[in-house]
Order: C-alpha cells, then structure tokens, then sequence
C-alpha cells in the first residue's frame, strides 16, 4: 500500500505542526516560521481495512542481556576522544555543531586522517563542497590519506547506497541541512527534510554498526539549525565554540550517552589546522597581569577537568543615569545578584558605577563556584587593591552572604597546587577530608566578610 501525502505547515525554528498556516507559531512564539511541506501518511504494514500485520517481537528479559564493555575506537586527537568518552563508539550518531568558520570541517578532516593512520576506511561526504576543494584542504592541513574517501552528494538515497557498496568504517555528513530526501518534496534544510534523514542515517548506524558524524549548521541563538527532535534522536551533541578573535577554540559535549556530558577539549587554531592544548590552566594563565586591581585566579570544573582561568573586573564612575553592566563570559543576571549582595552585606557602594566583568582568554563559565572570584575582582578594582600574589578563591556565594560549599573541591585544590599557587581561599564546609596538599596554605571562610578580611 502506497504513503499518501498530506500537505501540513511546519515551524522551521521549532518543528511544530499544523494544519493551517499561522502568522505565529503556537509552538515557540516565532513570526512568519511555519512552512508548507508535505508528510507522508499511512504506509507499510496496514491492510486495506485499517487492521495491522505487522509481526510481533520478544521482549528479552534485562537480566538475560549480554553487557560487555564497549569498544572504542580512537580518533588520534586526545582532546577529542575525551568529550567523545574515551573514543567513537560503533554505530553511535554524533552530532557536531558550531558557527560558520570556527573550525568544524577542519576538526573532521584532522580526526579523519587519523582514524585512516590506523588502517580505517572513512567516506566523508560534502554536501556544500566540492571533492577538489576538499583535496586542497586536506593538503594545506596535512591530512591526506589513501584510505579518506570523498563524495560530493546531497541526494540521501544515492548516499546510502554508496555506503552499502563501500562499507566503509566511518561516515561523516557535511552538513546535515543539505541533505535531500527524494520522498518528501520540501527543499532540502527544512525541518522535514533534516529529521528524517537524520533518522535513516540512525537507523544505517545502528544496523550496519557504522560510526556516523553529522555536521549541522547554527542558528544566530547559537543553537543547531533544525527540529529539536534532531539532538533528541542522536547519541552526542558536541558544540565547537569560540571567538574569531581569539585562536582557541573549545569542543564542549552537551550530551553523551556513551560519556561526561559538560567534558570540553580546548584547541589552538593554527595555519596549518587545529592543535591540542593538553593543558588549558596555563595558557589561560600565561599573560595575566602581576599585581592589578581587579584581576583574580579561580578554578571551574568542565566536565571531569579542572581548569584554572582568569575573572577580570572593573568598577569605574558613570556619567550616565542608568550604569552600565558589561559581561563577557559569564552569567550576567549571576554577576548583577552579587553586586546586589556586595552592597548589602559589604557596605560597597556599587549602586552609580560602572561593572565591567570578563573571563580571560574566550572562555565562558557558568557554573556558581566561580561567585567567590566574581564578588573578589569587583572588590578589588573597586577598592583599587590588587589580590596578593599566588592567591586563588573558590566558592559559592549566597543572598544572605555566606559561602557555600562546591563540589570536587579534592582535584580543584590539586590543580590550584599544580599551576604553582601557594593560598587557597575556600568555603569551609569543602575542606573536611582535603589530603596531600603540602606547599599550598588553605583558609576556609563561612561568609563574604571573612574572605574580604583574609584577601585585604
């Protein structure tokens, strides 16, 4: 029995249906999204008189399950294979997104070309370039292998048979918004078109065991183009964050079903591609200031790593009516509480300045252990002194003014010792069973005004 097409709109930003055109999607409350596309209704598996033939299956019970470790398959990029989990699973989906020009099609051909070094056969499959611009890519970054195969493809059907000729031992999709299903008549990079060929490469992957990355384009929010079914279908989504005005460039892993989701790896973009920075505390620290006002070393956990960086304040005098609050890097309603809690509590005075807030080097932390270093860089300019010399503070900050406790305080205060600095600043309800860090003095404090005490 043939599918019928049934004609619906489709919000392009969020994926919700409808049966009419809307000015306003009910779905997300965006203007002018929604799309018309055909969906393909009925289908296999039903008779004529609506009962179903399809066949039934066993359940297993869980406990009959064979478990075995999962083989992991090595990309040659150490930092890579960490947000991945320690390496490519066999048929997992990996979905990888970020802003044009950051790096995402120079990552693939890098890891590429080290999967094809361990004797792998890869296709990479472009949908937006053709196979001589990716040879001239391969050659400016080194990357050229006989085992690297390429394919200049946006049909999906002609693409899955090219799989099933090759069998090759990975399979990336460059991007995922060009390719076009011939079943659906809606152009290619709508929501119909992204899911559902996204769900036959799921369906490849898990039947034929091949690992398959996506490569998905972004929307000016930053997040991927596309129905959010989408990261929902897949097994990891990594986003590839950063700065064209900074060369580092961060893979962060939002979700992993086979890993740490929150693990980051931290690249330097160079000319000849991207290059690992195995150890991000120094280079984030490596051209801080010595005695400045306003600057301060604190330590946040990304995924299981911790990593030193640098919070930068500065409170200046205002001729405006309404001061400005200027954040880079971190929380902005976050750094406007603790000014509120700095004036209470601190008796600072904050009210007609200017606060400025950054985290050196591109890097942005959200987590609330970094609130103790916030409130110490706007202390600091604003009283116009600098933090001693090998002093680093940790510590969430509450309303009523009390530092509360943050978690694996063990390997942050390692890591504090390792980078050289000789005082930690703490909660003290962190430092119960705190071992092995001889050299460096740690003072635990229960509220901002002890800690103000302790730093001034």
């Amino acid at each position: 029995m043939k599918k019928k097409l049934k004609t619906v709109y489709s919000c392009q930003a969020c994926g919700h249906k409808s049966p009419k055109w809307l000015g306003k999607c009910p779905g997300c409350g965006a203007w002018d999204t929604l799309v018309e596309e055909s969906e393909q209704t009925g289908g296999y598996g039903v008779a004529r008189n609506g009962a179903s033939f399809a066949r039934a299956v066993k359940p297993v019970s869980v406990t009959e399950v064979e478990c075995r470790d999962e083989f992991r398959i090595s990309t040659g990029i150490s930092e890579f294979d960490r947000v991945l989990g320690g390496g490519l699973v066999e048929g997992s989906l990996v979905l990888i997104g970020g802003d044009p020009g950051i790096g995402k099609s120079t990552l693939m051909l890098q890891s590429l070309h080290g999967l094809c070094e361990q004797g792998r056969k890869v296709l990479y499959v472009s949908g937006e370039e053709s196979i001589r611009q990716i040879r001239m890519r391969s050659l400016r970054l080194g990357a050229s292998s006989a085992r690297l195969f390429v394919v200049s493809e946006i049909d999906l059907e002609i693409i899955l048979a090219t799989v099933e000729a090759e069998k090759p031992d990975v399979l990336v999709i460059d991007s995922i918004q060009t390719m076009y299903n011939p079943e659906l008549s809606s152009a290619p990079g709508s929501v119909s078109q992204v899911r559902e060929s996204t769900l036959k490469l799921l369906v490849m992957a898990k039947r034929s065991g091949i690992p398959v990355f996506l490569i998905g384009h972004v929307t000016k929010d930053g997040s991927i183009a596309g129905p959010r079914v989408m990261e929902h279908m897949v097994d990891t989504v990594l986003y590839f964050e950063g700065d064209n005005h900074h060369v580092f460039r961060i893979l962060r892993a939002v979700k992993n079903r086979f890993g740490s989701t929150n693990e980051i790896g931290v690249f330097e973009m160079k000319d000849r591609g991207l290059d690992e920075v195995p150890n991000p505390s120094a280079v984030f620290l490596s051209e801080r200031p010595e005695r400045s006002p306003g600057s301060v070393v604190t330590s946040c956990m990304e995924g299981t790593r911790p990593i030193l960086v640098e919070i930068q304040g500065l409170a200046s005098s205002s001729n405006l009516g309404t001061p400005r609050r200027t954040v880079l890097g971190l929380d902005q309603n976050r750094v406007s509480l603790l000014v509120a809690v700095m004036e209470k509590k601190l008796g600072m005075h904050l009210t007609g300045l200017d606060i400025f807030m950054n985290v050196a080097g591109g890097v942005k932390v959200t987590e609330p252990s970094v609130d103790m270093a916030i409130v110490t860089a706007i202390a600091s300019s604003f009283l116009d002194r600098p933090v001693p010399d090998g002093v680093a503070v940790l510590g969430e900050v509450g309303l009523t003014g009390e530092v509360r406790a943050v978690s694996r305080m063990d390997i942050r205060a390692a890591e504090v010792k390792k980078m050289g600095f000789t005082r930690l600043i703490a909660p003290i309800s962190s430092l119960k069973g705190l071992t092995g860090l001889d050299g460096i003095t740690v003072s635990g404090v229960r509220n901002l005004g002890e800690a103000m005490e302790i730093i001034f």
